[in-house]
């Protein structure tokens, strides 16, 4: 949300600077994201002062150019040829000086250097409207009425005022601080300052010269409709002030009457619209439910089938406007009228809210109605607007004003006491103070007869405007409090206390995310960000993920962005082909995300699905780039697992390791924990790939990150340095060909328990010299004793043990 400082101290005094202002405002609740400088006009005329011609001849050698020479200022008189017809002797004129920058209304800036023009010096330019932006006429230059002195700024005789706005993250609660108003409202707590707010006295409701009747059959969803008529408007081009007011907050300028509407809805928080009164059928209006499926052409020209839920402006024959939402296209104001109905209305926030959702559609109108707007503020907006339009646009009120409000929305009323102000606070705080927070912010302290008196101290009650829809219980008004007061003016006591003490503190999670990736960019992978939202066929290529389990889009934007992912694989492989695709074939990525499916089990409402949070590594191409010191060489599985392993040792997992067999992974391996598989690693099907367009080799990784957390321990195990030498033993195993290395390494670990420190295998062999359906492992044994030096007889019997039982439980032949 935009906020204009300019616009700002029109409704408040601000002395202050547009930092201090900001800073103010983010302390109390309203964060200022930035603060942004604007100029009125590009470049703010910079090196660009009044002139006074004091010569004028022409130039010798061509006759459309003149020879001046001009003042400047300081005593200063330079040369300047000018090709204006206009330009005289006497005049005063802008000039723009060696070293100024123009920025014309149209083309590209360009700078002013001392010159020559057919032989004679020119040493500025002396300008025309258009050519320091500050309107299109280039019929000749500006000759200025005024009696300033040459040398004065441009900018100081074009009153050019530079404006801040104020970059606002306004959070769904605050929807009170809307609008000008709304934050203006709030520095008047922070700062104890009166607000101006523009009178509405001048507007005078006639007769009904053109009455339209207005019915709402539907007041649950419109509790208060609001509408008057005015007549002999003429649509045009805003007044620069406005225009200026809008572009400073990012809109466009439409024409007078729209602008009017949308600069009341920026300054008051209350939406409103322009109808053309010559397409309101039968002089009437009514506020009701579309019928099931008709159809409607919004002002952006697209056609909308509505909804019976959706709330219609409509008139004897068709709805005119969704409302609270968007207007239609017959019933705009247009460049022909000249007779509108300006409607100011309080509409649900559920309805707008589900329109807007079912609809598709987000506007300022609908950003503010479905949050909650003021509803006794409608018809002050009503006015404000009306006697803006007549300013602007000219014509009269032409009918008394249509109030709709059956049953008035109540105020929030309750009791606050003292003791827990204080109590929730941590300080006790001056409760004349505190009174005046609350008065600052429209919140009414209703015992003001007692105020001051018996009773005073222990509570008092308050009736809440009901749009703070935010405020509505004893530890609001409490916050609303704490935040004026400023969080930074609660001391922190000397004596320091918890409710409990943690024994098991839990992980940041967030600082670990962190660890991870910074180890994996250390090892040269690039993070990526992929879509959550993807193809529903992809479940159709693999039995590893059902397609009953997939997360549909009910208002999906294409097939291809149809369903939430159940794996970060197809987004990561859709990346790698676009990167690929590219000529960046050699790639290392990683990607901390989301993954979504049904439960299995099923349930309803959020029950029935889970999410959990998911890495995932893809590695493809060569391991590095080719170079005269080695030749290119492919990635491999143990790229990518060795990866996994040092992630899993930063986070102090010790997984068990076995072969996975499914149709995603030509082959693989799973990172097993407590029976679960934490990680798995392996070569993607070739046609899973091919799916994804790439045809090249991928390996992927998945590790199961939400689960990991759980099992990290925040505990550092650290131990002496060995006293007593480590020995290495080698034997060579002949085993039959489905006997893995993992077998081998627990029944080791299993056998010896003390000494034995690791087991690693460093060949494998398979050949006709061993025979049919024979491998030959070629495995390290590292034995440590940490009390002693280990003797040849440990050793000898050790290594006896380890034969014994690889011959007897695994069958195997020990090589000699």
């Amino acid at each position: 949300m935009k906020i204009s400082y300019s616009w700002l101290k029109k409704i408040i005094d601000l002395p202050e600077d547009p930092d201090y202002i900001g800073k103010l405002l983010t302390r109390s609740g309203l964060e200022v994201e930035s603060v942004e400088e604007i100029e009125p006009v590009r470049g703010g005329l910079e090196g660009m002062v009044v002139g006074y011609v004091v010569t004028c001849e022409k130039h010798p050698d061509a006759d459309k150019l003149s020879k001046t020479t001009v003042d400047i200022g300081s005593d200063i008189i330079v040369p300047i040829v000018c090709g204006a017809p206009n330009v005289a002797a006497g005049q005063k004129v802008i000039v723009a000086t060696v070293g100024a920058t123009l920025y014309p209304a149209e083309g590209e800036p360009f700078k002013i250097k001392k010159a020559k023009i057919r032989g004679e010096a020119s040493e500025g330019m002396i300008c025309a409207e258009d050519e320091i932006g500050l309107g299109k006429s280039h019929a000749g230059i500006m000759v200025l009425d005024t009696n300033l002195p040459a040398g004065t700024p441009a900018a100081k005789y074009f009153n050019l005022e530079k404006d801040f706005v104020f970059e606002i993250g306004l959070t769904p609660n605050r929807a009170d601080a809307a609008s000008h108003w709304g934050v203006a409202r709030d520095l008047r707590a922070l700062l104890n300052r009166d607000l101006h707010l523009p009178s509405v006295e001048a507007f005078k409701a006639p007769e009904n010269e053109f009455p339209i009747a207005v019915t709402v059959e539907n007041s649950e969803a419109c509790p208060r409709f609001g509408g008057v008529v005015i007549d002999g408007v003429t649509v045009g081009e805003s007044p620069e002030w406005l225009q200026k007011a809008l572009i400073s907050i990012g809109l466009s300028p439409i024409n007078n009457i729209v602008d009017v509407t949308n600069y009341v809805m920026h300054e008051l928080g209350q939406p409103l619209h322009a109808f053309d009164a010559a397409a309101i059928a039968g002089n009437q209006v009514i506020v009701k439910n579309a019928a099931e499926g008709a159809k409607f052409v919004t002002l952006d020209g697209q056609e909308r089938t509505l909804q019976a839920t959706n709330l219609t402006i409509s008139n004897a024959t068709e709805p005119m406007a969704i409302a609270g939402v968007f207007g239609g296209s017959k019933s705009g104001v247009k460049d022909s009228t000249t007779r509108i109905f300006l409607e100011s209305a309080y509409f649900s926030p559920v309805s707008v809210r589900k329109t807007s959702q079912v609809l598709g559609i987000k506007t300022d109108a609908s950003f503010r109605f479905e949050r909650g707007v003021n509803p006794d503020g409608n018809i002050y907006a009503l006015k404000r607007a009306a006697l803006l339009i007549l300013e602007v646009a000219g014509g009269k009120i032409a009918s008394s004003v249509t109030d709709i409000y059956p049953q008035a929305i109540q105020p929030f009323d309750f009791e606050v006491k003292y003791k827990n102000i204080d109590r929730l606070i941590g300080k006790s705080i001056d409760r004349h103070f505190i009174h005046r927070i609350l008065q600052n912010l429209d919140i009414k302290i209703t015992q003001e007869s007692n105020y001051g008196h018996e009773g005073f101290e222990e509570s008092f009650r308050v009736s809440v405007p009901p749009y703070r829809v935010d405020v509505q219980r004893e530890a609001d008004i409490i916050e609303e409090i704490l935040r004026i007061y400023g969080f930074e003016n609660v001391e922190i006591s000397e004596h320091l206390s918890t409710d409990f003490l943690a024994s098991f503190p839990q992980p940041d999670k967030e600082r670990l995310q962190t660890d991870v990736a910074r180890l994996l960019a250390a090892n040269g992978f690039n993070e990526i960000l992929t879509n959550s939202l993807t193809k529903a066929t992809y479940t159709d290529l693999t039995e590893s993920f059902k397609s009953e389990l997939n997360v549909p889009i009910l208002n999906r934007l294409s097939e291809d962005l149809g369903v939430m992912r159940q794996t970060l694989l197809f987004s990561g492989l859709e990346a790698l082909a676009y990167n690929i695709n590219r000529r960046q074939k050699d790639l290392k990525v990683f990607e901390f995300g989301k993954v979504y499916s049904r439960k299995p089990e099923g349930g309803e409402g959020q029950k029935a699905y889970q999410e959990e949070l998911h890495l995932a590594l893809l590695v493809t191409g060569d391991k590095h780039p080719e170079s005269w010191q080695a030749k290119a060489e492919k990635t491999d599985f143990f790229v990518l697992a060795g990866a996994v392993q040092q992630i899993l040792a930063r986070l102090g997992i010790n997984a068990e390791q076995q072969a996975v067999q499914n149709d995603i992974f030509s082959y693989g391996l799973a990172f097993m924990l407590n029976n679960r598989a934490v990680a798995t690693v392996g070569l993607v099907n070739p046609k899973l790939a091919k799916a994804a367009e790439v045809k090249q080799t991928v390996f992927f990784a998945d590790i199961a990150w939400d689960y990991l957390l759980k099992k990290y321990s925040a505990k550092h195990k650290f131990q002496d340095v060995a006293k007593f030498p480590e020995v290495r033993r080698d034997l060579s195993l002949v085993l039959d060909k489905q006997v893995s290395f993992d077998q081998i390494k627990k029944l080791a670990l299993r056998t010896e328990k003390k000494i034995l420190q690791q087991v690693n295998v460093f060949d494998v062999y398979e050949g006709d010299n061993i025979g049919a359906g024979k491998k030959s492992y070629s495995v390290s044994f590292t034995l440590q004793d940490e009390a002693q030096t280990l003797t040849d007889a440990v050793i000898d019997k050790t290594m006896t043990r380890l034969m014994e039982v690889f011959e007897k439980e695994l069958g195997a032949v020990i090589r000699k």
